[in-house]
């Protein structure tokens, strides 16, 4: 009897034991649902890798004003621009993992791994979560408005005979491969590479004529082409841009080879919670989608993508794979 009755008391407590367990876990799995249903209860901050005035930092202040309205907190634009996007990545590889730090970059974190090797300074596979793609964009071949170019095929003569230099957002960017691609590969002509800090001074460089020649993302030099102060000549899209219907596309052109794009998308730094990170994906999809954004974006040349995490991560996979090619068959070496 005295056995029956220490081993119902066992049998007694093990209940106990378990059922202490399973509300402590419940517990947990509960207020980590509120941590997670209050994100976010700060400011989030996007470290955009290039200066203002291109394409990254004007999808960035696009997107995050009306992000803002969405996630009901402030979104800060910190501009970390240099070495091509390196700068930015390397900083927020060491960020915390806290769901208010992420990286809003372009394509050049597909391209510096294979472009700088080890110097990059970061691993996309073991330091980042691809979060969303933002937008997309094409390249374009563009003249300072005193070149006497009025088309790819006199810009084409005019390489050949003279010494020019162009400008890019920097080494490792997808305009700088583009156009050593058209200038270096296809021409065979001896174009000077002129790096700065993102579309918006290489842009500039063009205007005020530091460069005859400028290779940017359309975005950073719409306003521009727009306005008379540079000469759009060419762009790297598969169809002409219904903002820039008179400008003809290089595979139009003769260079079916060509057909580059820009993309702008946030990142997080790995170990950050799928929670926070889908959460984040789904507001800025829910911004991407608001007819008042879609415009804003078009209206600078810039094309809304959005799609789920699983899309983005197959998407940047395949990007970190064929920008890889695109550095060897180029030969691009850092600057």
């Amino acid at each position: 009897m005295q056995r029956d009755l220490s081993s119902n008391k066992k049998h007694s407590f093990k209940i106990q034991a378990r059922k202490l367990a399973l509300h402590f876990l419940l517990g947990i799995h509960f207020l980590g649902s509120l941590a997670y249903a209050a994100y976010p209860d700060k400011p989030v901050k996007f470290v955009v890798s290039f200066a203002p005035g291109g394409p990254v930092d004007i999808a960035a202040r696009i997107v995050g004003a009306r992000l803002s309205e969405t996630l009901k907190q402030s979104v800060i634009i910190d501009n970390k621009a240099g070495a091509g996007g390196n700068v930015a990545a390397q900083l927020i590889a060491k960020a915390p993992s806290d769901g208010y730090t992420f990286l809003l970059t372009s394509s050049a974190y597909a391209v510096n791994p294979s472009l700088y090797g080890e110097k990059a300074g970061y691993n996309p596979s073991k330091d980042f979560i691809p979060v969303i793609v933002i937008a997309t964009q094409p390249n374009v071949v563009s003249v300072n408005d005193k070149v006497p170019a009025k088309n790819l095929a006199d810009l084409k003569m005019m390489v050949t005979k003279e010494k020019m230099a162009y400008s890019s957002p920097g080494t490792g960017t997808t305009p700088h491969l583009t156009c050593e691609n058209l200038f270096h590969v296809i021409w065979k002509s001896d174009v000077t590479h002129i790096p700065y800090r993102g579309a918006g001074p290489a842009s500039i460089a063009v205007v005020g004529g530091e460069t005859p020649i400028g290779c940017t993302a359309v975005a950073g030099i719409f306003q521009f082409h727009k306005q008379g102060k540079v000469r759009i000549l060419g762009v790297s899209s598969t169809e002409r841009l219904p903002e820039l219907p008179e400008v003809p596309t290089l595979m139009e052109l003769g260079y079916p080879q060509i057909q580059d794009y820009t993309w702008v998308a946030v990142f997080a730094p790995m170990g950050t919670s799928s929670e926070i990170t889908q959460q984040m994906n789904s507001a800025i999809q829910k911004t991407l989608a608001e007819p008042e954004t879609k415009e804003k974006l078009n209206a600078v040349g810039l094309i809304p993508v959005g799609g789920s995490m699983a899309q983005t991560s197959s998407y940047i996979s395949s990007e970190l794979k064929r920008w890889n090619k695109i550095v060897i068959d180029t030969k691009a070496k850092p600057e």
